[in-house]
């Protein structure tokens, strides 16, 4: 007959004695089990007592946890949570500096252990561990177990964090302003300024007046990937907790300070393989640079201001090299009818008044930032596009302005800009890291794409949606190969023709098929 599912059968060791093999019955209190083991090795007082997992956790066995406990467990008897932190608490102030590490050594390993915490706390544990931090007379190791003590505790979520003092702050961020300092310190100071300034827009205060994003960029040129990981969640985490008006100061400083050149040439370019925290640190700064397009995204043009209307004019100007004719060139209706023929020409929905197009949000002034940043910094490309589709007229012609709106709208999506990034993905692209102006490179990029599937698939105005699904496609196939660079993805995406995508898309249709075929009898 198997045995009772309430039943589990463990081995409980205690120092100096041989394993004691038992079976616990689940359906009584932990107490009266507790006792019975102590009366088995004759120990009295079994309330200072407590059963842990025998493993490398060290975890307690209390009343929440006790039902994940398996058949053929090792169990160790061992002083109770509370006594255990009261001796620990007692021992971290000795006065001899070999008894203090060892005790600091075994507090970090026990504040690991939420019901340990939970003691250690009460006894006011933390407070003691940030005056030993601001009296500043510990160093080395001392200063380190005390630092990932207290890192461990905070972990737990019991304290808030805004009960911390400027002195505490001043100390952590010394450690980290320090340019020799010792490798276990640094990690762990970096770790708790990172969650300061997440946890707390007080604190997000105290620390950004303490630490410049000049002093984190040196961390990230030595070797150590540890280390570069906590630097750029210290950054990103300042990126993500500044007010919107500080932001855009923010992304000026980091690239001043060649930020992304830097994590270019020493964490996606180095010889060591990125470890999953790294390139999720790196998909939350690219979510962050990339949201700061939000506010062109989201905003309207206003048709009556003029430094707006002149990009139109500009993109004009540049496409059909004409010379700014002076005011009395012919009559204004003949000047209008030559626009209107122009913006025609340009591809805008709206001949008349091209601003009405970039009235919708979003994408908004994005769409046209990115027009003027293709006809500027690719301008041989942008004339041949417009030049090549004015010169058509079988309504094959491929709307530059329209495809640019729709294209930037789509782009967003992708890369999902405004929106929060997300706990767990890692989800990070090299190649965004390789251009000061990597979204506009990107875009430049996929309108040129766009022209050539619209003249591959021979489309004409109304397969102007057909076409976006094949560019989209195209795009997410050739993102989800993480080029290395702007280069290898033009080439990734001149593999991914119409041609090829049809071939694709006919071969997955084959697979899914045989896949939910009905077997053959």
């Amino acid at each position: 007959m198997p045995p009772p599912s309430d039943i589990v059968k463990v081995a409980i060791e205690w120092p100096g004695a041989f394993p004691k093999l038992m079976e616990i019955d689940q359906k009584k209190p932990l107490s009266a089990i507790i006792k019975e083991v102590c009366e088995g090795w004759s120990l009295g007082n079994h309330e200072n007592f407590a059963l842990q997992n025998a493993d490398s956790t060290n975890f307690y066995i209390t009343e929440k946890n006790r039902n994940d406990i398996k058949n053929g467990s090792i169990l160790r008897l061992t002083t109770s949570p509370s006594q255990t932190a009261a001796q620990l608490h007692e021992r971290i102030q000795s006065s001899s500096m070999d008894a203090k590490l060892e005790a600091l050594k075994d507090l970090a390993n026990s504040s690991r252990d939420v019901t340990f915490a939970q003691e250690f706390i009460n006894l006011d544990g933390i407070s003691l561990l940030t005056q030993m931090v601001e009296s500043g007379t510990d160093f080395g190791d001392l200063l380190s177990f005390t630092l990932t003590a207290f890192v461990e505790l905070m972990d737990h979520g019991i304290v808030s964090w805004d009960t911390f003092s400027v002195a505490f702050i001043k100390k952590i961020a010394g450690y980290v302003n320090k340019s020799a300092m010792d490798t276990a310190v640094l990690q762990r100071s970096l770790a708790i300024l990172e969650s300061m300034v997440l946890n707390s827009q007080d604190l997000y205060q105290k620390v950004a007046q303490e630490i410049t994003i000049g002093q984190l960029i040196p961390h990230l040129q030595g070797t150590d990937q540890d280390i570069q990981t906590y630097t750029i969640a210290v950054i990103n985490a300042l990126f993500l907790k500044a007010p919107e008006d500080k932001r855009q100061e923010m992304a000026h400083i980091l690239a001043q300070k060649q930020l992304r050149s830097i994590i270019l040439s020493n964490v996606i370019r180095s010889p060591k393989p990125i470890n999953d925290e790294m390139a999720h640190q790196l998909y939350v700064l690219q979510v962050l640079t990339f949201n700061l397009l939000e506010d062109r995204m989201m905003t309207k043009m206003d048709p009556q201001d003029q430094a707006q209307r002149d990009i139109i004019f500009e993109l004009r100007r540049i496409a059909f090299d004409v010379e700014c004719e002076p005011n009395n060139s012919g009559s204004i209706e003949k000047r209008k009818s030559m626009y209107t023929r122009d913006y025609k020409k340009l591809g805008f929905i709206n001949h008349v008044n091209p601003a009405m197009d970039f009235t919708q949000i979003p994408p908004g002034m994005l769409a046209l930032d990115n027009m003027l940043y293709f006809a500027r910094h690719h301008q041989d490309a942008y004339i041949r596009i417009v030049l090549e589709n004015s010169s058509r007229e079988d309504k094959h012609e491929c709307p530059f302005g329209r495809s640019s709106i729709e294209l930037t709208k789509m782009l967003c999506e992708t890369l999902k800009v405004g929106e929060l990034p997300s706990e767990n993905c890692h989800d990070f692209h090299p190649m965004f890291f390789t251009h000061d102006r990597s979204f506009e490179e990107f875009f430049c990029i996929c309108i040129q794409l766009l022209n050539k599937t619209w003249k591959e698939m021979r489309a004409t105005s109304e397969d102007f949606n057909k076409v976006m699904q094949v560019v989209r496609d195209q795009i997410m196939r050739a993102l989800t190969q993480k080029p290395n660079s702007l280069d290898q993805l033009k080439s990734r995406l001149q593999n991914l023709s119409y041609t090829e995508i049809l071939k694709i898309r006919q071969s997955e249709r084959m697979n899914q098929e045989d896949f939910q075929s009905r077997p053959i009898l």
